[in-house]
């Protein structure tokens, strides 16, 4: 089944007010911003620092040095350690947030992408986009890889299901998403994408994807990018195959950039900490689109700046922080409001995020 796009007027603002901060902090975020925890970790895929954004403040606050071409970011479940994938030096790097520098770095079997961590905080998990065609599973307390485990071609992404029973690897050139069982390391099942999307591309290779949970939080289903669809593909995770596709809107020609798609005019997936909204990006629009949870009905959309790359949001669902690869900057988005409220300037490309409760 195919949704087509259909707008909502009165939920499509559209606005931006670049620099503008949040009059009004939820709850939860005040709470967190005055016990200095809550944090936006943003990497820079063409420099070689991170950033460190208050959300309470939408300001830089501190800026970690030393980590090129920073791929992927995974943060221990209690906030005490920062992991990013360096490309370069083709390292896990460790950076204990009490002293937010770089302390080891472990050894891959190849080019790293996406990380994701376990839900225990003693594995990381490391797709190898080169060298390998493998997701390498690193011990924290051994500081090595422990396990490579094969897969069908070279990794871009792992993402962890919120239950921590599941990590789902993509791959761009097979195509494919495989399944991964965290309590025995092996994948278990695969996905392999080989249709054609109407514009007469060849779809297939697996961008990010966000995970949507039962009440008793396994998987229900998995919401995937994919390469030359500008849209989202719906995954039931029990029946293993695509059940919907989301078309995300088209904007006039005069307002379209092609600039630095590399085949993903999606790059970028949020489900809300409250399960009630799926947020996309849309690199060629340079906005972002919203989807209501479970019904999956069109709610809008709201423009931010030059590529937007990648999502995470606040967890009281409120927030919404998008990196712009184009611009080099991050938009805040209300997303009750569904508007733009801050535009804050990075590092260099701008892509993978996180947010982070820091003890």
């Amino acid at each position: 089944m195919k949704r087509l796009f259909r707008p909502r007027p009165a939920y499509f603002p559209a606005v931006s007010v670049p620099g503008l901060l949040a009059l009004a902090l939820s709850p939860a975020i005040a709470v967190a911003a005055q016990e200095g925890k809550l944090q936006i970790v943003q990497t820079n895929s063409a420099g070689d620092n991170v950033h460190i954004i208050d959300p309470a403040t939408n300001e830089v606050v501190q800026v970690i040095d030393g980590i090129p071409k920073a791929h992927g970011v995974a943060a221990a479940p209690d906030g005490s350690a920062l992991y990013f994938s360096n490309e370069i030096d083709r390292t896990l790097e460790t950076v204990p947030t009490d002293v937010m520098e770089v302390t080891e770095r472990i050894p891959l079997s190849g080019r790293p992408h996406n990380v994701a961590i376990s839900n225990d905080g003693t594995k990381v998990y490391v797709a190898i986009i080169q060298d390998c065609s493998c997701v390498d599973i690193v011990d924290l307390a051994k500081g090595a890889v422990v396990k490579s485990i094969p897969t069908r071609g070279t990794v871009h992404n792992v993402f962890i299901s919120p239950d921590g029973r599941h990590v789902a690897a993509g791959m761009i050139g097979a195509r494919t998403l495989t399944i991964i069982d965290t309590s025995i390391d092996e994948a278990i099942w695969s996905l392999h994408f080989s249709g054609r999307t109407t514009g007469g591309y060849a779809d297939g290779g697996v961008r990010p994807m966000a995970f949507e949970t039962h009440p008793d939080g396994s998987t229900k289903r998995l919401f995937i990018q994919i390469s030359n669809y500008h849209g989202v593909y719906v995954v039931d995770f029990e029946k293993r195959r695509v059940v919907e596709k989301l078309d995300m809107p088209s904007l006039p020609i005069s307002r379209v950039t092609n600039d630095a798609l590399q085949g993903s005019p999606g790059h970028g997936l949020a489900v809300s900490p409250d399960g009630r909204q799926l947020w996309s990006t849309s690199k060629p629009n340079g906005h972002v689109y919203a989807w209501s949870l479970p019904d999956l009905e069109y709610l809008g959309g709201v423009e931010v700046g030059h590529i937007p790359d990648w999502l995470t949001m606040t967890p009281d669902s409120r927030y919404l922080y998008v990196a712009n690869a184009g611009s080099n900057d991050v938009s805040v988005v209300d997303t009750q409001e569904m508007k733009e409220i801050a535009r804050i300037p990075v590092g260099q490309t701008p892509k993978r995020n996180k947010t982070v409760v820091f003890p």
